[in-house]
């Protein structure tokens, strides 16, 4: 499946639902959503968008007078640029070249761990442990990495 969208006209809401390479994004409209804005902070909820050109998205921005903060995060040595502004609804948008990070295989993971292990203290998110796959368990590990990266990553952004 690629997508599906739905609208009650009860309630008056759009549901849409969005597919692709197993992940999925859900989004929801309704008419009288309340909006902020208030200060661009990357730390604040946000959609995010993968661009080659991070120059034309700012001259773009710059020509409609558009305020936007930048940030730069590096991750294993690969640099990763930023840019947030609200939509003119008040939504939080973040812009990055994120293609510069490189997509490794999960049988590249450089982890070794045991096939069996009393505590291996997993995220609570993915529930017994001792039963999964290597694959699977060295694929934990590393979304668990990943989110730790990615909260430091952003401390370091709002300093």
């Amino acid at each position: 499946m690629n997508s599906i969208c739905m609208l009650d006209k009860e309630i008056g809401l759009v549901l849409c639902r969005l597919f692709n390479y197993g992940i999925g994004i859900h989004l929801l409209e309704a008419d009288d959503v309340q909006t902020k804005k208030g200060a661009i902070n990357p730390k604040d909820n946000h959609i995010s968008f993968q661009c080659s050109d991070m120059k034309l998205v700012m001259k773009k921005l710059e020509a409609m007078n558009m305020e936007y903060v930048t940030a730069v995060v590096e991750e294993g040595g690969v640099k990763v640029d930023q840019l947030f502004f609200h939509d003119p609804d008040g939504y939080m948008i973040e812009i990055c070249n994120c293609d510069n990070l490189p997509v490794l295989p999960l049988s590249s993971c450089p982890l070794k761990l045991p096939k069996t292990s009393k505590d291996p203290s997993p995220s609570a998110l993915y529930g017994k442990f001792e039963n999964r796959s290597l694959d699977l368990q060295c694929a934990i590990e590393v979304a668990n990495q990943m989110m730790d990266n990615l909260v430091k990553n952003m401390f370091d952004i709002s300093i």
